[in-house]
């Protein structure tokens, strides 16, 4: 049965999971509905695109090390070949997971410690848009070899004028992995402003 994780909570995947190799990281969000009926006859304004983006960081540094440690819609899979991401969802639409992201823990190199879960609003100040203009956000951990679902994050504070979002981290601490419920909302504008914390 899935652990339902609050802010701040850590839970061992591998432990209770033994041979747990491959997990699907699944990170879902609507927007809030537009209302109203200036609202229905001007539109609401743009769909809001929100990216989910993996940043690994090394043991040694416990910083990012490069681009190439980044996976997101731009990259979809690491040069090791152990993060994939299944693609951008430009809108939220729909029931379920919006963005998925596939870790192979059994083909992550040593030198990675840490694999952070981020989402940004696509080009949030342009469009004048922020996470206040988004509920029901979580991120949901399987095991996607028998697809039980791990641990699940129901995000529920309001993130008004906030624009990017830590959703979560896997760890490796004394050979286990081990995953973290963050939830810190940030006013990061962009990917490339949310990853200078990490450099």
């Amino acid at each position: 049965m899935a652990v339902n994780l609050q802010k701040g909570q850590k839970i061992d995947l591998t432990k209770g999971n033994p041979g747990l190799k491959h997990v699907m990281v699944g990170l879902g969000w609507d927007e809030v509905k537009k209302g109203g009926l200036l609202g229905g006859l001007f539109g609401g304004g743009q769909d809001i695109d929100c990216d989910a983006s993996a940043i690994l960081i090394t043991e040694s540094s416990g910083k990012l090390a490069g681009k190439s440690d980044l996976v997101y819609f731009g990259n979809l899979t690491h040069k090791t070949g152990a993060v994939k991401h299944m693609g951008d969802n430009l809108t939220g639409a729909g029931d379920g997971d919006d963005e998925q992201i596939f870790v192979d823990l059994s083909k992550l190199p040593a030198e990675y410690s840490k694999v952070i879960f981020v989402v940004n609003i696509y080009e949030a100040k342009a469009r004048r848009q922020d996470f206040g203009m988004i509920q029901n956000a979580f991120i949901r951990l399987v095991n996607s070899d028998t697809n039980q679902e791990l641990c699940r994050y129901n995000l529920s504070e309001n993130y008004n004028g906030m624009t990017s979002m830590i959703f979560g981290e896997m760890y490796r601490h004394n050979g286990e992995w081990k995953f973290s419920a963050i939830g810190q909302a940030t006013a990061d504008d962009g990917l490339g402003s949310l990853i200078r914390r990490y450099n």
